[in-house]
């Protein structure tokens, strides 16, 4: 039988510490937000709800509609000295006891999600997916994975904005009856939010975040709470409005323009201003076609910095952010629609200064025109290859780059173009490159690119006697981007734009077609998707291809032609 080793008594004494020290962090919160409530409820009960009495109110529908069971309107009659109780002069003001006032659950609304959001309905409960309109009640707790959000509003019309790796527990969702007061109270045990709360409607609103240093309590604002985030202290940023924040040791008002830290056990710091907002660079903001990088003058006393998008109508939805060590970004993809870009330094203190931001506008129209060579992984011998590709439907010019990387951060050409063709006036250094397309319109307005396709340019001598089995067979392959796992494509080709008389329709499961080479000429081609159960989206837009004359082909040498549809 193994022997069993008894704590020591110093192991105990240790433990036992620890355990006190946990305690007094857990009681010193409380007492944190005990005292905030307490303020709170002497307001309160020192001021009255106040009702301004309308045509038709009596005293028996006024107290079933707000008193709480159990207290009789002859109560309200005498609170407010009424001699009459069949006659309410209307606009006159009626006072009712916050006490007397009926409670009731005020869950909270999701109203965007980003990425992976869970939440749990209690300690012990199976996590579920956070999905838009779920309605999220008191003791819930939300937790968002890497690059995760979720926007919650609450019954007054707050709204909430958790960002990503953050984790919050609802303590409190209630509001009281129809009079527009609400009670939120919650605890970010880690991550940040963004908070645009809606003035208090009356002395029992309250709208608090505990974090596991500091308590922020506010009654109509814009600010922001972090709960150590990338290890620093708890942090409170007021943008607008003032906020009070506290813990067992002490209070802070903070107002706008300044924020306030607190470590573990110690009070709040004095309110400290925030860092300046950067200044963005002009030739760095340019976020149409997509992706694009983003660049910002260095402000002093940053470490980092912290870039988000958010929807211009509605700035508590998060699209996207990052938090970056230098002056500059690069924004991949965001969804269609206006969009608002912004930038804030990050204090070696952990707080987050003043915001720049730029709107913008993101299209998906007009589409990227169809690319024919070089090809995907196509090694040309020539240092100043033809860049080829199709007319794009509503495109009145194509943006070409060029660079050495696909991230296209310097490009080695960035070019307009009237026509479907290009070739470099420099020779291109053997080695490998990525090239990319964008359409814009009439109107001036860019989609987005393409993918990025990789060649390579050699300085092998090419052998006459080898040739490609693709150009001995004279065929052309038609290749487009790759939808979701199990849909199917159907693709179309024809001589006139009304495909009326088809030259090809075909379905297949992979993005790519082979057929011999039809004759030469204006050809038009349009994919559709087939899901997997059996839905057809409608077609994309017709693109035209221009190929040389059969007698050309040999003339030339040409080898098989390949297209990319970009869907």
């Amino acid at each position: 039988m193994p022997s069993i080793t008894a704590p020591s008594p110093l192991d105990a004494t240790h433990a036992g510490r620890r355990a006190a020290a946990a305690l007094r962090r857990r009681l010193g919160r409380c007492l944190a937000v005990s005292a905030l409530l307490l303020a709170g409820c002497g307001l309160a009960q020192a001021q009255d709800w106040s009702y301004r009495v309308r045509p038709g109110d009596t005293l028996w529908d006024l107290g079933a509609k707000h008193l709480k069971a159990g207290i009789n309107w002859r109560r309200l009659q005498e609170h407010n000295r009424i001699a009459n109780p069949y006659h309410l002069p209307p606009g006159t003001r009626m006072a009712f006891p916050i006490g007397w006032l009926r409670i009731e659950p005020a869950k909270a609304k999701v109203v965007a999600v980003r990425g992976a959001v869970n939440v749990l309905a209690s300690d012990n409960a199976p996590a579920r997916l956070v999905s838009e309109g779920m309605r999220i009640g008191i003791g819930s707790r939300l937790e968002t994975g890497p690059g995760a959000s979720a926007t919650l509003e609450f019954a007054d019309g707050s709204r909430l904005m958790v960002q990503d790796n953050s984790r919050i527990v609802f303590d409190e969702l209630s509001s009281y009856g129809s009079t527009g007061m609400v009670d939120t109270r919650m605890r970010l045990q880690r991550g940040r939010t963004s908070n645009r709360v809606i003035p208090a409607k009356g002395p029992a609103s309250r709208y608090i975040i505990e974090t596991p240093s500091a308590t922020s309590s506010v009654r109509g604002t814009h600010f922001r709470v972090s709960a150590g985030d990338h290890g620093a202290a708890d942090a409170t940023e007021v943008l607008e409005g003032k906020v009070q924040v506290g813990s067992q040791r002490s209070q802070v008002l903070v107002l706008p323009g300044f924020g306030t830290v607190a470590a573990a056990g110690a009070a709040p710091a004095a309110a400290i201003a925030l860092l300046p907002a950067p200044s963005l660079l002009d030739h760095g903001t340019r976020l149409e076609p997509l992706p694009a990088s983003v660049a910002w003058t260095p402000v002093p006393g940053a470490i980092g910095y912290r870039v988000e998008v958010v929807r211009d109508d509605a700035p508590e939805v998060l699209l996207y952010e990052s938090r970056v060590d230098s002056p500059q970004v690069r924004i991949d993809d965001l969804p269609a629609g206006r969009q608002r870009l912004l930038v804030r330094a990050i204090a070696a203190n952990g707080l987050s200064g003043r915001d720049s931001e730029r709107v913008f506008t993101v299209n998906d129209q007009p589409l990227p025109p169809l690319t024919i060579s070089p090809l995907d992984g196509q090694t040309v011998s020539v240092p100043r290859p033809r860049f080829e590709w199709a007319h794009a439907a509503d495109a009145e010019r194509t943006r070409l780059q060029l660079a050495r990387d696909d991230r296209f951060e310097q490009p080695l050409v960035d070019t307009e173009l009237k026509g479907q063709r290009y070739r470099p006036d420099d020779a291109l250094p053997p080695g490998n490159y990525f090239w990319r397309v964008a359409s814009r319109d009439a109107a001036g307005r860019s989609g987005r690119f393409g993918n990025a396709l990789p060649f390579t340019v050699s300085d092998a001598p090419v052998d006459p006697g080898l040739e490609s089995p693709q150009a001995a067979k004279g065929l052309l392959t038609l290749r487009w981007q790759k939808g979701e796992p199990g849909q199917r494509y159907r693709v179309q080709i024809a001589r006139k734009p009304d495909f009326a008389k088809l030259l090809l329709e075909q379905e297949v499961d992979v993005p790519q077609v082979e057929l011999k080479r039809p004759g030469g000429g204006t050809w038009y081609v349009r994919v559709q998707t087939i899901e997997d159960d059996g839905y057809a989206a409608p077609y994309g837009p017709a693109q035209q291809i221009r190929l040389p004359c059969r007698v050309c082909y040999g003339a030339g040498a040409a080898g098989a032609a390949l297209l990319l549809l970009a869907l």
